[in-house]
């Protein structure tokens, strides 16, 4: 079952979120606690949220321009 979500995510259709932290949340945290703020407990599903949406933009930008290697500037989304 956990391969059907993971497939479901990787189509690309709509705002699906990840079945998976891609993040590693004790770097996140820490990186928040260093300029002086408190992560809330939301914080970091908000955040791989967003981070799966910029890899399926950068793997839609790939696909449309004839690749299949994902680079650099596919991930800046303008």
């Amino acid at each position: 079952m956990a391969k059907a979500k993971k497939g479901k995510a990787a189509s690309g259709g709509g705002a699906a979120r990840p079945t998976e932290m891609l993040l590693i949340s004790s770097k996140v945290r820490a990186m928040i606690k260093d300029a002086g703020c408190n992560t809330a407990g939301d914080a970091l599903d908000g955040l791989n949220g967003y981070v799966a949406w910029l890899v399926q933009q950068a793997t839609k930008r790939a696909s449309e321009n004839g690749r299949k290697t994902v680079r650099a500037h596919d991930f800046l989304i303008m």
